[in-house]
């Protein structure tokens, strides 16, 4: 296995390293300015939009889209290293170079369902980075692990979709940048479990659309927020079903596999923010006579903590290679399997750094306890550890089911 990346994917890695160093990183005591200033926690600060001008020009734009029409045309392994980068800031970087998600799953499955019309009126303003959008899937009165749960419906009137049905977790909708939902709902009440739902794009100012609340993690406010929202009849033409009827489920599939090694790919970029906080803190602090990186328990911890990186890296980028050779239904399980190993070391490495700063580590001074909100997080979201485990268990059983 080569393990070394090509002449263009190096290139790429040192535009986007240079970057983060020199644009991202100085602008983030400006964005924390801003947000403060602002009277709402879902403002849009100037920063963020002068650093999405330094990306373009630097042409780091859109690069998860692997479809040359729409995106930088990189495959999914060459993306792999400049996402990991975006993590170290994670508030800031991946919406900089309209890298963000929900955006990057609602363009990918725009890209690939969408019509002409369709993704002239919301994909193309979305790869601009001029509008954001939210995925309205989970639901609050049912088991969302289990996508074939979802109650909303979305009923045929005449040349109409009507969508009734309450949301939660619909990243993103508090902005007012926001304009448009892909919502999953059921079609067809007859139809098997994975035929039943379909999606349907439905602009965000249809006066039967309520944004209810916005929902915290951990007690915090992220920027765009995590809305309810209840869809109470509302009503759009039956030309903003994406895809076709039915076909609700597949596309969710379609659509969460790249996602979720994207989220993957980010975290072992705030990981190792963590494990640079926490390796510059112990060797300036002093406990017990000495520095904390002469403590045997923070040696272990840092020595433990690059071993459980390297391990989920080289995860990540073994899934990221099958995508590109066989697709991400041919890596579904792998992507599974970082998806429950990467979260799982994330939090892990945050949790020690946290440990290392003691009081500071669950300030705001700090990074680690917001970057420990989200990596916890990403333990449910996109499916719960559990489902993916029981994933690559009935994949490794079937193995052994033959010689029965």
């Amino acid at each position: 296995m080569d393990f070394g990346f090509g002449a263009r994917a190096l290139e790429w890695q040192g535009r986007m390293r240079s970057f983060m160093d020199e644009a991202v990183g100085p602008a983030e005591a400006e964005y924390r300015e801003q947000m403060a200033a602002a009277s709402d926690p879902h403002a849009h600060p100037q920063v963020i939009e002068d650093l999405k001008a330094e990306a373009r020009k630097r042409r780091l734009w859109n690069m998860f889209l692997s479809d040359e029409q729409w995106g930088a045309g990189l495959s999914v392994l060459e993306y792999a290293p400049l996402a990991e980068m975006s993590g170290w800031s994670p508030h800031i970087a991946p919406e900089a170079t309209n890298c963000a998600a929900p955006d990057t799953g609602n363009m990918e499955i725009l890209a690939m369902f969408g019509t002409p019309e369709q993704q002239e009126q919301w994909l193309v303003p979305l790869l601009e980075g001029e509008i954001r959008s939210c995925f309205s899937m989970t639901e609050p009165e049912v088991a969302s692990s289990d996508a074939t749960n979802i109650a909303c419906r979305v009923e045929t009137a005449g040349d109409d979709y009507v969508i009734t049905g309450r949301k939660w977790w619909s990243s993103g909708a508090m902005s007012s940048r926001c304009k448009v939902a892909i919502v999953m709902g059921v079609t067809d009440l007859e139809a098997d479990k994975y035929h039943r739902q379909s999606m349907v794009l439905v602009p965000l100012d249809d006066p039967n659309v309520t944004v209810v609340r916005d929902m915290t993690v951990f007690g915090y406010h992220e920027r765009g927020g995590h809305p309810e929202i209840l869809y109470d009849g509302a009503r759009v033409p039956r030309s903003n079903l994406l895809g076709e009827e039915g076909g609700g489920f597949a596309i969710a599939q379609a659509r969460l596999g790249p996602g979720r090694i994207h989220h993957c790919m980010r975290l072992i970029g705030m990981a190792e923010r963590a494990f640079d906080v926490m390796c510059r803190r112990a060797l300036t602090r002093t406990a017990f006579g000495k520095p904390l990186a002469e403590q045997g328990v923070v040696q272990d911890w840092i020595a433990e903590a690059r071993i459980r990186i390297e391990e989920a890296r080289l995860m990540v980028l073994k899934a990221a290679w099958l995508i590109d050779t066989v697709g991400a239904k041919g890596a579904r399980i792998e992507i599974s399997a970082i998806k429950v190993a990467v979260p799982r070391m994330a939090t892990w490495v945050l949790d020690r750094g946290i440990q290392v700063l003691g009081g500071a580590g669950v300030s705001q001074d700090f990074p680690l306890a917001s970057l420990y909100a989200h990596a916890r997080t990403l333990q449910i979201a996109d499916g719960p550890d559990e489902v993916h485990k029981r994933s690559v268990a009935r994949r490794e059983l079937r193995r052994f089911m033959g010689d029965r």
